[in-house]
């Protein structure tokens, strides 16, 4: 015996014209009568209902939505009010009539056990490139799995994996319902300024009226309960800011403000003697850290841009050595905004830094630092690293002390000490940058004598050390100077004998 329908949709003159781009939308449900039983029955007594109607109701009602390929659609309204039912018409129109591919947030389905890395893109930089523009770019998380992220940061995964697919319409039924409300606005701003960059639409149906300001839809559908609806149309322009940022101010910092950051950055163990750290703060709540270091006596790129004497280097010259952005808070521009804003902050007339996330996030060039050069691993390291391979050794695990600890008492000191010597000749890689020295240029023969003298724990470091110098990395350099925003012209370069 077929089982009886309780609730049954009825749809009705469901089109979409394209000379106006209109959607017309009619939807009615209707319920079958309650199988009968004493408590129904008492019910039905008690009220004069009858058992045997079925009762119809009208959500949508002639309804005409114009919905463009490129628009943000916010809709809202109380639960069971329709929104779901609407999203469901809307993507079946759009894929029929259409003909555009839609990518459903509940239709994803991650790798709950791969490291995130591994599941998107088709090769390393694409993946990375992914990850960041949705907030994901603690280098620590990369190699996470699915399964061990935070509701947020899976809800922004979900998001990467939207970008990915390359669809049209990015469709998103209780959008952001289970995140806590900063997330979630932190969340809808960072999904309509990717979807507008990318050109894509965007259906995001939520209970929650506090997202309009961060999503700035192009289009506001606000559902009741019945027939009652309310459509706004709106110029479909990014939002300028998230909401959060207008409550974050910029303070001057200390070392402990760092400190309480440091975990989330990929370097948090070393930090060179700091002279200024600035903060980001909401409230009481620390936001962001940045710090300025005075600078070394080389750097990789300065030659293209400042001459002078170290004298003049360390007067004139700060070094940008750790920008740290709450993992919360990343992907609403703060990385750019505490970096433009302390940089007349820094003290000194010029500003460099040289940063491996550079190469993924321009959030630098987006402060008004300019991309002078892009380093390429020294071969000579390159050669090292192929030997500590073959030791069984691998170049993304060199960041772990822990396992280079491990391999080195298996493969002995001797073999490590060889390889750092063979690195450390003359024209191969400074000395310095191998292994900290009071002296600026260590001879050989001290260099040796202290690598000899090193425990596996102190080699463990050193090759460490050696994972951070062969990643590629960016400098990009900044002037107080001129009145071109910051820009280098060939009148901030200071011509001088002395060349660092």
């Amino acid at each position: 015996m077929k089982q009886q329908e309780l609730f049954h949709i009825l749809q009705t003159k469901r089109r979409y014209d394209k000379q106006t781009g209109k959607f017309t939308i009619n939807i009615a449900y209707k319920t079958a009568p309650p199988k009968p039983t004493n408590r129904t029955i008492g019910v039905t007594e008690a009220f004069g209902l009858g058992l045997d109607k079925w009762e119809k109701f009208t959500i949508y009602d002639n309804v005409e939505l114009k919905i463009a390929p490129t628009d943000i659609v916010y809709i809202t309204g109380d639960s069971g009010s329709g929104k779901s039912i609407l999203l469901k018409a809307l993507e079946k129109d759009i894929r029929q009539d259409l003909g555009l591919n839609c990518i459903n947030i509940t239709n994803i389905k991650p790798e709950p056990n791969k490291p995130l890395i591994e599941t998107l893109g088709t090769n390393l930089s694409e993946a990375l490139e992914l990850l960041s523009r949705v907030g994901l770019n603690d280098a620590f998380l990369f190699l996470r799995t699915y399964k061990q992220l935070s509701d947020g940061q899976k809800y922004r995964y979900k998001i990467a994996k939207m970008i990915e697919s390359q669809a049209q319409f990015w469709i998103l039924d209780e959008f952001a319902a289970t995140l806590d409300r900063d997330t979630a606005k932190i969340v809808a701003y960072n999904l309509q300024k990717l979807a507008r960059q990318q050109g894509k639409a965007v259906l995001a149906a939520t209970t929650h009226t506090d997202l309009f300001e961060d999503l700035n839809p192009s289009v506001h559908i606000h559902k009741r309960f019945g027939k009652e609806i309310t459509i706004h149309y709106y110029p479909n322009t990014p939002a300028s800011q998230c909401s959060l940022v207008k409550e974050m101010r910029i303070e001057k910092g200390t070392s402990a403000d760092y400190k309480a950051l440091s975990a989330f950055h990929y370097r948090s163990s070393h930090l060179p003697p700091p002279r200024k750290i600035f903060t980001l703060k909401r409230n009481d709540e620390l936001c962001g850290v940045i710090v300025y270091s005075y600078p070394s006596l080389t750097m990789f790129g300065r030659s293209k841009v400042w001459k002078g004497s170290p004298k003049q280097l360390q007067k004139e010259m700060s070094t940008i050595t750790r920008v740290i952005v709450h993992p919360k808070y990343r992907t609403i521009g703060l990385g750019a905004k505490i970096v433009r804003e302390t940089l007349p902050l820094a003290g000194t007339k010029y500003v460099e830094t040289l940063a491996v996330m550079a190469k993924y996030n321009p959030f630098f060039e987006k402060a008004g630092m300019q991309k002078i050069a892009e380093s390429q691993p020294n071969p000579h390291l390159l050669k090292a690293i192929e030997k500590l391979r073959t030791l069984g050794f691998e170049l993304y695990m060199l960041q772990s002390q822990k396992s280079n600890m491990e391999k080195i008492k298996k493969v002995g000191k001797r073999k490590i000490v060889n390889i750092l010597l063979e690195l450390s000749r003359k024209g191969a890689v400074p000395r310095k940058r191998v292994l900290p020295a009071r002296q600026a240029y260590p001879s050989r023969e001290e260099f040796a004598d202290k690598v000899k003298r090193l425990n596996c724990e102190g080699l463990a470091k050193v090759l460490k050390r050696l994972s951070f110098m062969a990643q590629t990395k960016v400098y990009l350099f900044w002037t107080r100077e001129g009145s071109n925003g910051g820009k280098v012209s060939k009148f901030d370069v200071k011509p001088s004998p002395h060349s660092i």
